[in-house]
């Protein structure tokens, strides 16, 4: 979702136009005039000159021979279906995962017990309903048909003189934006669910949040500027952005995310000669379900960090997949209600859920990218905000899918049912840690995360094991905290006791291939697959953000200390601290299990290895 920043200065009318005001805390402001921070690339970019065109094409008695659009009888398609779930597929929190991971409402199968007795399972089908899209739809409404879902551009029914019946198209299906029917559904639902502070706010179609972002780099970024990000953060953002000649500013983060007091302190101090650059005017997070971290934004926190935005001029890119997947706090198993909740009403549900930046931004400096890779389906390709429209069979489908088959009430009923799977899917990898490792409560360090609660994993002590000797055996494996949305749990191995790290600290300091790796590859040589935490980090190649002087010292900003304003070092040295990103959302229960089997053995041979 954009706000304002969507229209840029070549393509605004040249009248003179009245800047639109807003009530903020009891007080008319006036929106700032923000297209100061489109990139040089963005003020080169003029309408294609051919599309301008289009406008004409609302006109029902025109006659047009001027587009280059194929006609669409010769598509060879002549209609998509598709058998799909109903939206009360899932519960709201399933009474336990099954081996098999699925929890679907089912149809009995004719003689299926006569399957099950002979051992081929059966018994039941995943309930499914039909859904359809023709070529033509002759309702005579706004619809969802392929002969405009698979065609360039805006092609109303003149364009190939058909009957008035055949084909109706709006002017407004233009697939630069998507089609109007999905479109309207994505704003009204944005609307409804993040209550905008501005009403101005208008929505894209694009084919995925890292499509998106790239449109954002394009539109915002010059060559040599930096961009605000969180310390640990998702790297195909990263990677995005580094062939625009980007580079990043961490900021530190704690058990919400990002720190309002860090960001301030950064930007604050921020030394262009010292950096090379200007300072920042982009921002890009994931606020819930942080990837890899998996923390949760609260809304005061995105009340400060707005309002810390807001004295600085920052842009903020909230890249928000996983805004549906907040699954709470993680309860251990022995003290879990098994009972499942009735399921809630929308309006009442998404009140439950940690707001949008949208809900606080009276300045239209928010660009917010949503997804349905995780509500839907990734291959989708389908996300909000972008130029050239995604392709015409996704947005078909889910068109129908999600406008015309379920509506919004039961749309918000099928992300409850994802809110609870993904909820018992997070407490499954947790409890397999807990049975696998021996777990307690303990406090970070100040320096990592602001000193949070968080959950110690050490060996397990056999039960025929002396307790003395048990006591001495007993290291730390890795810590965690607990994700309150999102995919994934981000554990932290600490490398102090392993036989290599004083060795390698003073005999090879420049040594590339550092534990971290180590672990890495030989998890991997035992066929388990998680993610590498350097991947993640944005400190790996960062020069200093707070200038030299400031650095033996504890900061202050407004009489409070930043221990560390753009993340600890040493947690972000992967010679001292290995880091893994693990993954909940597509494994079960008993591979859960066989996993956290195979961390166990796999940590316990690398504290063993050979100097």
């Amino acid at each position: 979702m954009v706000d304002y920043l969507a229209i840029t200065k070549k393509n605004v009318p040249q009248i003179e136009q009245e800047q639109a005001t807003v009530w903020v805390d009891g007080k008319c402001r006036l929106v700032p005039d923000l297209t100061h921070h489109l990139s040089d690339l963005a003020l080169k970019r003029t309408p294609s000159s051919l599309k301008v065109l289009f406008k004409y094409l609302a006109d029902p008695e025109l006659l047009s021979l001027a587009g280059g659009t194929p006609h669409p009888d010769y598509f060879p398609y002549d209609s998509l279906s598709a058998k799909v779930l109903p939206h009360d597929a899932y519960g709201t929190v399933t009474p336990g995962m099954s081996s098999s991971s699925t929890q679907l409402k089912s149809n009995p199968q004719p003689l299926g017990w006569i399957w099950r007795l002979l051992g081929y399972g059966g018994g039941s089908a995943p309930r499914t309903e039909d859904i359809h899209v023709p070529k033509y739809d002759s309702t005579g409404r706004e619809a969802n048909q392929l002969s405009v879902s698979l065609q360039y551009g805006m092609s109303p029914l003149n364009e190939y003189h058909l009957e008035p019946a055949v084909t109706i198209m709006n002017c407004n299906q233009g697939m630069a934006t998507g089609m109007s029917l999905l479109q309207k559904f994505i704003l009204e639902f944005a609307r409804r669910v993040h209550k905008p502070y501005l009403p101005t706010t208008m929505t894209l179609l694009n084919t995925g949040n890292t499509d998106a972002w790239n449109r954002v780099v394009q539109t915002l970024i010059n060559p040599g500027d930096t961009i605000l990000v969180e310390e640990w953060s998702y790297p195909a953002a990263l990677t995005t952005s580094r062939p625009y000649e980007a580079s990043f500013a961490p900021v530190a983060m704690d058990g919400e995310g990002m720190r309002a007091d860090a960001l301030e302190y950064v930007l604050e101090h921020w030394n262009e000669e010292e950096r090379g650059s200007r300072r920042p005017h982009v921002m890009y997070m994931v606020p819930i379900g942080q990837n890899p971290c998996g923390a949760t934004m609260g809304a005061q926190r995105k009340k400060d960090i707005y309002e810390v935005c807001v004295k600085y001029d920052i842009i903020i890119c909230e890249d928000d997949p996983y805004y549906f997947l907040q699954e709470g706090p993680y309860v251990p198993q022995a003290y879990r209600s098994r009972e499942a909740p009735a399921a809630m009403d929308p309006d009442e549900w998404f009140e439950t859920l940690s707001p949008s930046f949208l809900r606080f931004d009276y300045e239209g400096r928010v660009i917010r990218l949503d997804t349905f890779s995780k509500t839907i389906a990734p291959g989708a390709r389908l996300g909000e905000v972008s130029t050239q429209a995604p392709c015409g069979f996704g947005q078909s489908m889910v068109t129908e899918l999600v406008v015309n088959h379920w509506g919004f009430d039961k749309y918000a009923r099928w992300l409850q049912g994802l809110q609870g799977n993904y909820k018992e899917r997070r407490d499954g990898l947790l409890d397999a840690i807990a049975d696998e490792f021996d777990l307690s409560e303990e406090t970070a360090e100040p320096s990592f995360f602001g000193g949070i609660k968080m959950f110690v994993a050490k060996e397990k002590t056999p039960a025929w094991t002396p307790y003395v000797y048990a006591e001495e055996k007993k290291r730390t494996l890795f810590s965690f905290i607990p994700p309150t949305s999102g995919m994934f749990v981000w554990i932290r191995v600490p490398l102090v006791d392993h036989p290599d790290y004083d060795r390698k600290l003073r005999d090879a300091p420049e040594q590339t291939e550092h534990l971290e790796a180590k672990l890495f590859f030989l998890l991997v040589e035992h066929k388990l697959l998680i993610g590498p935490g350097w991947i993640f980090s944005t400190r790996l190649e960062d020069v200093p953000v707070i200038p030299q002087s400031d650095r033996s010292v504890l900061a202050l900003l407004n009489g409070n200390a930043i221990d560390a304003p753009n993340g600890d070092p040493a947690d972000h040295d992967p010679a001292q601290y290995a880091h893994f990103r693990i993954s909940f959302s597509s494994a079960n229960t008993d591979q859960f299990k066989t996993a956290m089997h195979v961390l166990g053995r796999v940590l316990r041979l690398f504290f063993q290895g050979a100097k």
